[in-house]
């Protein structure tokens, strides 16, 4: 396969995978929406690398860059071809590079839950990959989706075949592939649509290729009743936390639950904040180095728009989850497309995280959690406030350290 003998003189092959969870420190960014594939995106985004640097992220999500079937990237065919709507692989590598230069972890976006065919089949249906690398045949894909593999290990995602993780040569293959992602500049994954193959692959994949960190998008739908969300989500949480657990605890997963109760938390209902053991009530409350905590992203926000945050409340949401516990991840449509006053608001909750060194495991005590007002202390020199009433924390040591609509961040 000419395609592993690319060679991007990756230097961090050795690196323990567990470093970057252990450490916690991180930031992410995700460095694209639902529309970038129009924008001549790697180009675009090589133009914006000192700036993300310098705002203190330290891994920025890309969206998939290899050929697709749907411009956006999430109906992949040839998973060997570097060049995408997003751009040629010339471009793609010299954003790596430059990414590289400033320290920014470049993360790829892991599309093999499902793969396009390229010619038809048992049954008739599309489920063959001959004419390009990786030249599968109907045995890749799983019989729930119309080829001759096993029954799928997880849910599937319709209109396309479903590839079949149990199969020895698809794994060795993965593999291959993730290896290679690898040696082109990639050194962070991220799963999309984990919830449709079992962990123990994702698992597989990590110790397979050594990405420095991993994220699953394990997204399933909260709990809700006839008034709206339930106040408990501890049965949504624990089906991420089961997914995490699955991976051999290797990689985070995106806090889906924390999204929930917080877009909900901040119309007034804060008392949602806080769950009965006192604690946050997302992933981040009971396990926090492997939450990875968002506002918005391409699905729900952007202009799929399938599930977003109330836009009025966005910088609340921000000042929320850069000052709590897990990993927290900045959208690119709130840090570049909604104004400076936004960008800069973020910059300055992120120097804050950075400054009095909050990370994924730090230590919160929720002071006040009741309908227009949240209060907490996070470690031991920053305390913050989201919502309509007014506060301040009483001893005389706190100095505000930043301020905006319906928040406040003091430190000591």
């Amino acid at each position: 396969m000419d395609y592993l003998n690319n060679n991007f003189g990756d230097s961090d092959q050795q690196v323990d995978v567990g470093a970057v969870i252990h450490d916690g420190r991180e930031i992410l960014f995700q460095a694209f929406n639902w529309e970038s594939h129009k924008y001549d995106w790697w180009r675009d985004l090589e133009t914006k690398v000192p700036d993300i640097a310098n705002s203190g992220f330290t891994s920025a999500w890309l969206p998939p860059p290899t050929h697709s079937f749907s411009p956006e990237g999430y109906l992949p065919q040839n998973l060997c071809s570097l060049n995408s709507a997003y751009g040629s692989e010339q471009l793609l590598k010299i954003l790596l590079q430059k990414m590289q230069q400033y320290k920014v972890r470049a993360m790829a976006d892991i599309v093999i839950n499902h793969r396009v065919g390229t010619t038809q089949g048992h049954g008739g249906k599309y489920n063959r990959y001959d004419g390009i690398p990786l030249p599968w045949d109907e045995r890749a894909v799983t019989s729930c989706t119309g080829g001759l593999g096993n029954r799928s290990t997880g849910d599937n995602f319709h209109g396309v075949p479903n590839i079949d993780h149990t199969q020895d040569f698809v794994c060795k293959d993965i593999i291959k592939w993730l290896q290679w992602l690898r040696s082109v500049g990639f050194k962070d994954f991220r799963f999309d649509f984990a919830r449709g193959y079992s962990a123990t692959y994702v698992k597989e994949y990590i110790e397979g290729a050594k990405p420095l960190f991993s994220v699953g998008e394990y997204w399933d739908s909260c709990n809700y009743n006839s008034y709206g969300l339930d106040y408990n989500q501890d049965s949504h949480r624990q089906q991420i936390i089961n997914w995490i657990d699955g991976t051999g605890q290797l990689s985070a997963a995106f806090d889906f639950t924390t999204k929930a109760i917080l877009q909900e938390a901040v119309k007034g209902q804060f008392w949602r904040l806080r769950d009965q053991q006192g604690k946050p009530p997302g992933v981040m409350g009971w396990w926090p180095s492997r939450a990875v905590t968002f506002i918005d992203n391409h699905d729900t926000g952007s202009t799929q728009a399938h599930w977003p945050f109330p836009s009025n409340h966005t910088i609340e949401g921000y000042a929320y989850i850069l000052t709590h516990p897990g990993i927290p991840t900045v959208f690119y449509d709130h840090f570049y497309d909604w104004g400076d006053s936004i960008h800069d608001q973020i910059v300055k909750l992120m120097d804050i995280r950075k400054r009095q060194d909050i990370h994924s495991r730090s230590p919160i005590r929720i002071l006040e959690a009741q309908s227009n007002l949240y209060a907490a202390i996070i470690g031991e020199k920053v305390c913050m406030k989201i919502g309509d009433d007014s506060w301040c924390p009483n001893e005389r040591e706190w100095t505000l350290a930043t301020s905006g609509h319906r928040y406040a961040v003091w430190e000591k």
